[in-house]
């Protein structure tokens, strides 16, 4: 079929990831349905990724930016120019399941009251345990993958509701874009998928996880590793944009109190990690974004839902949240007395 006939585009975005891109387009090309197609738009890549594509990939949509623009801008293109109803956004460090994309064209047969789902992301090393399975949230503003490091199994192989998706492994219908915008450009990368959540959520739409939908995820193929400048001063940046954002003035007052205790307790991991100047620079970075940032409220804020009934759902995400962690440390043998005060005080 040509492209503008496809069920479902997928998008994939590419700064120097040649060394993970065949495995990825390869096991596209492997996929039981045929009802899609695929757009790599690649951030200014130096490695060779552009000549694999052109040569190796002739099928792709391949997109070019001259620079790393990073991400949101990245999947922004990709979505602007899309023609097929249904968006798929996927890392380029994924290897797909063979009946992924089958299974998301049952769900979206099955759900027709849901505007995005999220895929159910494992170890592409250790491939019984889970990257995550539809995301939670914090209320201090960041969100949290369900199941993450847990080994695959109940309750995760059901489907559910969900807080919302990560956006390394989400099927989006493409019209929800026109009514709560695209990915903010100006978070670069890194939580840009919890402000489209909140966005998603605050008006009143839905997001439901699909457990045979089956991808397999390295992570942190791109940055190099999970904590280090980047995303110290990222994740510093944009949780607090995120509060700014879409918090309702009646919730940041409620929920003051976990908000500073999340705040806390990450300047302290942050200070631990050694990483105290990163965090300083997201910092400083905030202050300067605050009057754009402050400015997008009215269209973060143009919800159908209430601050009362947005405020719920951001307390049920992050009952989930809590619950999927308190999970994985009982298994590890860890301690939950921490996070069972918090539960009692808190939620």
């Amino acid at each position: 079929m040509a492209r503008n006939e496809q069920l479902i585009e997928i998008i994939i975005p590419n700064w120097n990831g040649k060394r993970f891109l065949q495995d990825c387009l390869d096991s596209l090309r492997h996929q039981s349905s045929r009802n899609f197609s695929v757009t790599v738009v690649d951030n200014g890549s130096t490695d060779g990724s552009v000549a694999l594509l052109e040569t190796d990939y002739p099928e792709i949509n391949l997109l070019r930016f001259p620079d790393n623009r990073g991400f949101s801008a990245a999947v922004n293109l990709g979505i602007e120019r899309a023609t097929a109803p249904w968006i798929l956004l996927l890392n380029n460090d994924m290897e797909i399941d063979r009946d992924c994309l089958s299974s998301l064209e049952r769900g979206i047969e099955q759900y027709p009251e849901y505007d995005f789902f999220a895929l159910k992301m494992r170890s592409f090393h250790q491939r019984d345990v889970l990257d995550g399975a539809g995301d939670g949230v914090l209320r201090g503003g960041v969100g949290y993958r369900l199941g993450t490091m847990e080994h695959d199994g109940p309750p995760y192989d059901t489907d559910k509701d969900v807080f919302g998706a990560c956006a390394g492994a989400a099927l989006y219908r493409r019209d929800m874009f026109s009514r709560v915008g695209l990915f903010d450009n100006d978070f670069f990368a890194y939580l840009e998928d919890v402000d489209l959540n909140m966005r998603a959520r605050r008006a009143g739409l839905r997001c439901r996880f699909l457990a045979t939908a089956v991808v397999y995820h390295i992570g942190s193929a791109t940055s190099g590793s999970k904590i280090n400048p980047l995303t110290i001063r990222l994740s510093t940046r944009n949780n607090l944009n995120v509060l700014i954002k879409n918090y309702p003035i009646s919730l940041l007052i409620r929920f003051f109190p976990v908000i500073f205790l999340y705040q806390a307790a990450w300047l302290v991991f942050a200070l631990k990690k050694k990483m105290g100047l990163p965090y300083l620079h997201g910092l400083v970075q905030f202050l300067g974004q605050m009057p754009q940032m402050l400015a997008r409220r009215r269209i973060a804020g143009d919800g159908l839902i209430s601050p009362r009934d947005f405020g719920e759902l951001l307390s049920q995400g992050e009952r989930d949240a809590v619950s999927s962690i308190m999970a994985r440390r009982d298994s590890e043998g860890k301690n939950n007395l921490l996070l069972k005060i918090y539960w009692k005080l808190f939620l």
